[in-house]
């Protein structure tokens, strides 16, 4: 039988089961997971993002979770310099990881070298959101005439990306192509769970998790973080943080803010899904209908 890599990605949609599925196979292989998820780095949002309990963390090491306030801002290329020094660690000390993925891009952060080799400029950040407000077209016609292949590939009505991409640019020209071919650092093997056909099972899901985080005190959670201070710009970026501020100002009704958390869910739910598709390397793993258990152990046939 060949080794196994040290490094093992599962990539998924929102609700699909795919923290049940890296934990099970973090059991089988013997390894600490790495949460690849922008929002799951804020502590004091456990439920809302939903991090992994105490019965997970008793089962393994998670990594990458909990290490900002929600005051502090989150980039992709900060995470990245994390993800990295943490992978790098746990190889050197023979343990072997197990990737989470929620977000394409953080997910590629933590597989390749996205070549962020040093922080943005302020200024120039500036410059471009305020450009971004008054001609967003201007930004995106800049970003298609310098990097057509990655405005062929991100949301060009998504501000943030648009900007983070041209930043890319002015960082580290030559690496510009890696940003989104995501070449290995480390052995690697990548597996994306797919949902099937039957989309409407997964809202399902998606439902009863959003009002599974209401019943367990997101709405506290969110008036805890916010007396704590102002929320950054990337917190509120979290589904369910500017929903469940308006509940606390009186601008929206529980019931209203559920919904719009679901809507937003189920948004997110299908831009994972493209990402997947645009996955070359992954292998897709069918879930529907599955325990995590036989989705772990038919990627544990795969890898060893």
């Amino acid at each position: 039988m060949a080794e196994a890599p040290p490094v093992v990605a599962l990539f998924g949609a929102t609700a699909l089961g795919k923290s049940d599925v890296a934990l099970e196979l973090a059991g089988l292989l013997g390894a600490d997971i790495l949460v690849a998820d922008s929002m799951q780095a804020y502590a004091g949002l456990p439920i809302l993002t939903n991090q992994p309990g105490a019965e997970a963390r008793s089962q393994t090491r998670y990594h990458l979770v909990a290490w900002a306030t929600p005051q502090e801002e989150v980039s992709v290329a900060r995470f990245s310099r994390r993800a990295h020094t943490v992978v790098d660690e746990l190889l050197a000390a023979g343990t072997p990881v197990v990737v989470e993925g929620g977000s394409g891009l953080y997910l590629r952060a933590v597989l390749g070298d996205l070549g962020f080799g040093s922080p943005p400029d302020e200024a120039r950040r500036h410059v471009l959101e305020d450009l971004w407000r008054r001609a967003p077209e201007e930004l995106v016609a800049e970003l298609r005439a310098r990097a057509p292949d990655v405005a062929a590939r991100i949301d060009l009505q998504n501000g943030r990306r648009v900007i983070r991409a041209l930043e890319s640019l002015d960082v580290r020209p030559a690496q510009t192509d890696r940003l989104w071919s995501g070449e290995g650092r480390h052995a690697y093997r990548l597996f994306a769970l797919d949902p099937g056909h039957d989309r409407a099972a997964l809202e399902t899901r998606i439902d009863r998790r959003v009002d599974d985080m209401l019943a367990r005190g997101a709405l506290e959670e969110v008036a805890a973080a916010r007396a704590a201070g102002p929320l950054s710009r990337t917190a509120v970026q979290a589904i369910g943080v500017r929903e469940l501020c308006a509940v606390l100002d009186g601008e929206l009704s529980p019931a209203e803010a559920a919904t719009r958390m679901k809507t937003r869910t189920r948004a997110l739910a299908r831009r994972q899904l493209t990402w997947m598709r645009k996955l070359p390397d992954a292998v897709r793993i069918p879930v529907a209908g599955r325990s995590p258990e036989a989705v772990a152990r038919d990627v544990l046939s795969l890898i060893g």
